[in-house]
């Protein structure tokens, strides 16, 4: 055989026969390595024709022009509108059933008792209205000594004025349950001045609000005050 030398030798067998076993040399690793360069060359330009080819087609694809469409909304179907609707036909209401009117009889009234008339006496006249005068009423009391009614009357305290000589003055007092509840100073003598007035009548009201007194009554008292 071509390509490498070859070696037999014989091996006896188990039942006496003889078999020729032969050795081939180690010359077909060679061959088959250049086997398998080969195809693996095959398979690189394959898969470079494979990816050469595809890119030219992208790129074409790539170049090609792009069409734009409008695609135009479809419009909803017009609602039909709904068919008029006829009214109900009028019912006339039938006539009512004629009833006969029952027969009434009518009695004769009796006859008229005789009218006895009663004579009532007239009354004598009535005495004439004398109109009533209404009752007098009294004006209210005047005001009243202070000191009829009072029994504790304690003495106003005299304030810094700038005035000096006598001074005198007319206090109304409003007596209500025993206690003043209101004083009304007046008629100011020996002091004119505005300021010495109102100090004057301070310490009057407030010495008169102190009384025990009874009643409810109006009473009057005059205060003099000597200022040296």
């Amino acid at each position: 055989m071509g390509g490498g030398a070859t070696a037999a030798h014989a091996v006896p067998g188990s039942n006496g026969e003889v078999k020729v076993q032969y050795a081939y040399a180690q010359a077909r690793p060679a061959k088959w390595s250049v086997g398998f360069i080969v195809v693996a060359l095959l398979h690189v330009v394959v898969v470079y024709a494979l990816v050469g080819g595809l890119a030219r087609k992208v790129v074409d694809v790539i170049k090609q022009p792009l069409e734009t469409k409008i695609i135009e909304a479809v419009k909803p179907p017009q609602e039909m509108a709904p068919p008029p609707i006829a009214p109900p036909p009028r019912l006339d209401a039938p006539p009512p059933p004629f009833i006969p009117p029952p027969e009434v009889q009518i009695q004769a009234p009796p006859p008229a008792s005789p009218v006895i008339a009663a004579v009532t006496a007239t009354p004598p006249p009535a005495a004439p209205m004398t109109p009533v005068a209404p009752p007098i009423v009294a004006p209210p009391p005047g005001p009243v000594n202070v000191r009829t009614v009072c029994t504790r009357m304690p003495q106003p305290e005299l304030p810094a004025v700038e005035v000096t000589g006598t001074v005198s003055m007319l206090a109304k007092l409003t007596i209500v349950g025993g206690r003043v509840r209101a004083v009304e100073v007046s008629q100011f003598r020996g002091a004119s001045d505005r300021r010495s007035q109102r100090l004057l009548a301070g310490a009057v009201e407030a010495a008169a609000r102190q009384y025990h007194c009874s009643g409810d009554v109006v009473a009057v008292q005059e205060f003099v005050f000597n200022i040296n």
